[in-house]
């Protein structure tokens, strides 16, 4: 296997593994829950959603023929009105992350070192992708934190629940 397939297979695992944090998230919400904000200034889930859509959909269009920064997002318009329902929110995300994968999955030897212009910045492939990805992984903090606080007691862990990383190990280890 190459570099490029190496590299490509890893950032969609992290990109996977991401984009299922987020949906296990949205599994335990409510459409209430996912309009809810701790304060009036602050972001809902489907306003955090809606933000990531129109970054995924701007970045990853015509990925290494155009500006990541596309004359067409309203990046502003992405903080207000947020998807009415989670079944509108979801129908966007996939869109969003469909755009994603398809870019990704078109990297190879041949674009490989074409530059990469975000804002009129050049970027290397590897570093507009790990761009994104640290973009994306913030805000799908963000959306696992509020869904841990409104949930409380009826959170399911995204991962390795408190108190059970020792019986988690040993099914790992065989220990």
């Amino acid at each position: 296997m190459s570099f490029v397939d190496d590299y490509k297979e890893s950032m969609l695992f992290e990109f996977n593994r991401n984009k299922t944090m987020a949906e296990k998230t949205f599994d335990q919400l409510t459409n209430e829950d996912l309009h809810w904000t701790y304060g009036e200034a602050d972001n809902s889930i489907a306003i955090i959603v809606k933000h990531m859509v129109g970054n995924m959909l701007s970045r990853w269009t015509n990925f290494f023929t155009e500006d990541g920064e596309k004359e067409w997002r309203n990046r502003e318009s992405e903080f207000v009105a947020p998807y009415q329902n989670k079944e509108e929110m979801l129908l966007h995300w996939n869109k969003g992350w469909d755009c994603l994968f398809t870019a990704i999955d078109n990297i190879n030897e041949d674009n490989f070192n074409t530059k990469i212009k975000i804002r009129a910045v050049e970027h290397s492939v590897m570093a507009a992708v790990s761009r994104q990805l640290a973009h994306y992984a913030g805000h799908i903090a963000q959306i696992a934190y509020v869904g841990r606080m409104l949930k409380g007691k009826k959170w399911q862990s995204l991962s390795i629940p408190t108190g059970k990383s020792e019986e988690f190990n040993k099914k790992m280890f065989g220990k």
